[in-house]
């Protein structure tokens, strides 16, 4: 309630703001308007020896660029008060969100210990127990390390691995290994794969972009799960398009999917969890591999289509390609010399 009375509280201040500038400058036009008509009826009938200097131009188009310029700075100090608004908004919901992730398994973790703890069971369901634990604690773990690789990406202290690869042969690898991580069967998979090109890549990196396109896929899918993959080279450009028959995006929120802590409710799937770090961190890694990845929907249950471009390898964005691959061969050779050490 505080924060909407404060988010009113500046919107007003904004209007007021505005027509207070607004009046200056009318009155400002008129006062230079009604001296510039006295000094056309009166001046005239003045002495010679009476000097009378006309309304200054220069002052009164100085003066009006001063307002103007201060208005269009209150401006954009209100829109980015507002994105600060906004992002401190998302902000809160992503620690609402962490934390409930947290606090599941945490709680299913330590009910199983209590139990384990306190009661005879059998060995059976001791085995089932510890199974249950080990999935809790890897979610844990995974949950975990994805907010410090995002941390890491933003600061650029992640160590990327950049090689020369086939694309026809390394993506359909990668996805497979996503695939079969999160048991899609091989009948709800269909590849067209048309990629006859090499491009740059860090294996580990996209293997976590397709990890998140497929949770994303399962998240949003209220019945089975299908996805098809088309692999293709035009131009310059090696385009992976991930389509699935989920519920679909509404398209007001096409380009919202891949923002910070960004979460589009969906009343067809209300329970589904996630931190809102996915997408963003499926545009980080992609951009970070001088592409850009793209999102498209006809509306609710048509299914969602994300499309990745990346550059050809000796064909686009060669500078910057090649700046990649002499880092990664130089610090392969850093770990070589302090391993050889």
């Amino acid at each position: 309630m505080k924060k909407q009375r404060s988010i009113l509280f500046l919107i007003f201040a904004f209007i007021f703001a505005q027509f207070a500038w607004m009046g200056l400058l009318g009155l400002w036009i008129y006062w230079y308007v009604s001296n510039y008509i006295i000094f056309e009826k009166v001046g005239g009938q003045l002495s010679t020896q009476v000097a009378i200097e006309s309304p200054n131009v220069f002052i009164f188009v100085g003066g009006i660029i001063l307002i103007v310029g201060i208005a269009v700075a209150i401006f954009l100090f209100f829109r980015n008060l507002t994105v600060q608004i906004q992002l401190t908004k998302l902000y809160d919901n992503f620690i609402a969100n962490v934390t409930h992730e947290l606090k599941s398994p945490l709680s299913s973790l330590q009910l199983y210990l209590e139990t384990l703890y306190n009661k005879e069971i059998s060995a059976e369901k001791r085995k089932e127990f510890i199974e249950t634990m080990i999935k809790d604690s890897n979610r844990l773990n995974k949950l975990i390390n994805s907010i410090l690789e995002i941390s890491r990406l933003e600061q650029k202290r992640i160590a990327h691995n950049f090689h020369i690869y086939e694309a026809g042969k390394v993506f359909p690898e990668l996805m497979e290994n996503s695939f079969a991580q999160f048991r899609i069967p091989k009948s709800s998979v269909r590849f067209e794969n048309n990629a006859n090109c090499k491009c740059v890549i860090d294996r580990d990196a996209m293997q976590i972009v397709f990890d998140n396109l497929t949770d994303n896929a399962i998240k949003y899918s209220t019945g089975e799960v299908k996805v098809f993959i088309r692999l293709s080279s035009k131009l310059k450009k090696m385009v992976i398009e991930f389509s699935d028959e989920g519920i679909g995006i509404d398209p007001t929120n096409l380009k919202k999917i891949f923002h910070k802590f960004q979460r589009i409710d969906n009343r067809s799937v209300p329970n589904v969890k996630g931190t809102g770090l996915g997408l963003y961190w499926v545009k980080e890694i992609v951009k970070f591999h001088g592409g850009k990845v793209t999102a498209y929907s006809e509306g609710k249950d048509k299914g969602t289509v994300f499309r990745i471009e990346l550059p050809i390898y000796k064909t686009s964005k060669r500078i910057y390609i090649n700046s990649l691959l002499r880092n990664t061969a130089k610090k392969e050779k850093e770990m070589e010399k302090t391993d050889g050490d």
